[in-house]
């Protein structure tokens, strides 16, 4: 069982969660992740690795709750514990051999961002990092990010914190200012990654990004997470969750992500009943 170390609200609808489970620990990196049963009955859900801490033997996991599995995962209370817990699932992020380097991360796409711009960091790259939220109150992550970035942008949508604007405003304004990136590395909503990409493919900038469409088993048996990238299909839990940008098919991908909101809709709601009756 998977004992629950520490937990931290980062906005109304995000939190932050450490996870005792050292096997994983020991072998996670930026990039892959994880799928976790709350209980027994629970349904499976993939989050991505936030962060590891190999002597300590936790992964940190960054959440929103959106439906139902997430209402009652942030149920928990640190020292209760998660059914099943298993990963590292996908390839890591590549990072060898890059000089200088913008990450975009948008909303709770900046957990999937930072541990890849700390690794970044840590490996010698120049980091500029882009980091952009609808409002104030959602903004997370913004020390971590200024910790590993030798420039860090925060945009919002309302202008209510940082710099009003989307995050590509801001990533054309560094280019065109003259700095020059090896890579863009793009993650976040589909349709903030599908303009972060045309906008680098005007410049000719490579740029990955991470799709996390709704994976199931994590072993591309269940065909859930297709998506097409350069005309083939791949399966984002084992060919990615990293592709080439300019070769992903977002219009099909986000058609694909809205397939089953009226049902998640529905069960947000029963667990909503069902929360307030036992409260």
């Amino acid at each position: 069982m998977f004992e629950v170390v520490r937990k931290q609200a980062l906005n109304p609808t995000v939190t932050l969660m450490e996870i005792r489970a050292p096997l994983i620990a020991k072998k996670a990196q930026p990039g892959q992740f994880i799928i976790l049963r709350v209980d027994d009955q629970g349904e499976r859900i993939p989050l991505t690795v936030a962060d590891f801490d190999r002597v300590k033997g936790t992964i940190t996991i960054i959440y929103q709750i959106v439906g139902a599995t997430t209402r009652q995962l942030n149920a928990l209370r640190v020292g209760e514990r998660l059914q099943d817990f298993v990963g590292p699932l996908g390839m890591p992020t590549h990072t060898q051999g890059l000089r200088k380097v913008a990450v975009v991360g948008g909303g709770v796409g900046c957990a999937i961002a930072y541990p890849v711009a700390k690794k970044l960091s840590q490996q010698g790259c120049t980091v500029h990092a882009i980091i952009g939220f609808r409002s104030k109150e959602l903004v997370i992550l913004e020390d971590e990010f200024a910790a590993v970035s030798q420039k860090l942008c925060v945009m919002t949508d309302d202008g209510s914190y940082g710099a009003k604007g989307l995050v590509t405003d801001a990533l054309k304004a560094l280019i065109d200012a003259g700095e020059v990136y090896d890579q863009v590395i793009a993650i976040g909503p589909l349709i903030m990654m599908k303009f972060v990409c045309r906008l680098t493919k005007e410049y000719g900038i490579k740029t990955m990004v991470s799709m996390n469409p709704i994976m199931i088993d994590g072993t591309g048996m269940c065909g859930g997470c297709r998506l097409t990238v350069g005309g083939e299909t791949k399966f984002a839990c084992v060919d990615g969750p990293d592709f080439d940008g300019h070769l992903v098919d977002f219009d099909e991908a986000i058609e694909r992500a809205g397939m089953y909101r009226g049902f998640e809709h529905g069960r947000h709601e029963e667990a909503c009943r069902l929360f307030q009756e036992e409260e």
